[in-house]
């Protein structure tokens, strides 16, 4: 387990007021680049958001993020702080869930989005096991519209999904940009229809895409359709088209193509934690607050 002296020496009094509750604000801002978001996600009000976050800032004594009428931004110190957030929060819980978990138990049937369960979520669901051993936990991966299916169906718990961003379902893990992204030696010809790589339909990304492009007179053909990230990373590889991905989720292989040779623009794409009312909550709420720290890292490593 690491503790938080790890980072900090004893003595020093910045470990002594980095307080979790300051802390678990600033991520929720930080993940949605909101104050509206973070408060209606807490259960607070956009004020006291603010104040936590200045309490944070005069701990720091470091501003963490910028803001104007219309945009908020995270400095420099605000990206360094949410990396140490994550760490002293996941600390902050495996302590307590090592303390609490042990007489948790049941089933517990989660579903993740293919992209998502690529880079750090193993390591999530393999630490969940051995705080929480008595609970069985059954994981089913596949596309995000599937997973919404089946949970309206009973047939998971807890799903963990790429959705439209500001579709107030479930709860928030990080907000994100969709961009176009191919090789970056790939030649694209505005003349001619665009080669698109993407999921079967029902999918957010795919629907985006085709979308974007029929609203800038954009002719498109798809070159390659699969249900699976692997698929879609091996033909944009290929160089058989471009895909559509999370600015985030860009493997360092590939390139960001957005704004090259007109491809529109595209709209955000919210990854999302949707619990089943129906389901044991306390198993829900676990995985739940393990994956909400789970800094998210390019897929495809």
């Amino acid at each position: 387990m690491l503790a938080i002296s790890r980072i900090r020496g004893h003595d020093d009094p910045v470990t002594r007021y980095f307080d979790p509750t300051l802390l678990r604000t600033f991520l929720a801002v930080a993940n949605g680049l909101s104050f509206t978001r973070a408060a209606a996600e807490l259960g607070i009000s956009q004020p006291a958001v603010s104040q936590q976050i200045r309490r944070l800032e005069d701990a720091a004594g470091r501003q963490l993020v910028s803001r104007d009428t219309r945009t908020i931004t995270l400095t420099d110190n605000g990206e360094a702080m949410a990396g140490f957030a994550r760490t002293i929060l996941a600390a902050h819980d495996e302590a307590a869930s090592y303390f609490t978990g042990s007489a948790m138990s049941g089933r517990l049937r989660f579903g993740a989005a293919d992209e998502l369960a690529l880079s750090e979520l193993p390591s999530i669901l393999r630490h969940f096991r051995q705080v929480y051993p008595r609970i069985n936990l059954e994981l089913t991966v596949t596309q995000s519209g599937t997973l919404l299916r089946s949970l309206e169906r009973n047939a998971l718990d807890l799903i963990f999904i790429n959705q439209e961003a500001d579709t107030d379902l479930g709860r928030m893990v990080r907000r994100d940009r969709l961009v176009w992204v191919g090789l970056d030696r790939l030649e694209l010809d505005p003349t001619q229809p665009l080669p698109l790589v993407t999921y079967h339909a029902p999918s957010f990304g795919r629907s985006a895409a085709i979308s974007a492009l029929t609203a800038a007179g954009r002719a498109w053909r798809i070159t390659c359709n699969t249900r699976q990230i692997n698929g879609i990373l091996a033909a944009v590889r290929a160089g058989l088209g471009v895909c559509v991905l999370a600015q985030s989720r860009v493997p360092p292989d590939l390139r960001n193509l957005t704004g090259r040779v007109d491809l529109p623009e595209l709209p955000d794409v919210e990854m999302a934690l949707v619990a089943n009312p129906r389901s044991a909550s306390e198993p829900v709420e676990a995985l739940t607050k393990a994956i909400l720290n789970l800094p998210l890292a390019p897929i495809g490593r």
